[in-house]
């Protein structure tokens, strides 16, 4: 699973959990409906911050993950 395939499960799921609409959900964490439409479809480039300020509803945010079994630079 790649990791923007989480963060659409993620999303999604935790929407759903609460019983949000997409429009609830861009209301709530103040970003437009077409942003969480894009967010959950996967658009491959997203602002960060606003990604955050939908996390934030749900208690996460983004930030940087270990890969495991990593070569260092």
């Amino acid at each position: 699973m790649s990791y923007t395939t989480e963060l659409i499960d993620f999303v999604k799921n935790r929407r759903d959990q609460l019983g949000l609409t997409q429009q609830e959900l861009a209301e709530r964490a103040g970003v437009g409906i077409r942003f969480v439409r894009d967010l959950e479809q996967g658009k491959e480039s997203l602002r960060l911050d606003k990604v955050n300020q939908v996390l934030v509803l749900f208690g996460h945010k983004m930030g940087p993950i270990k890969i495991e079994d990593r070569d260092e630079l």
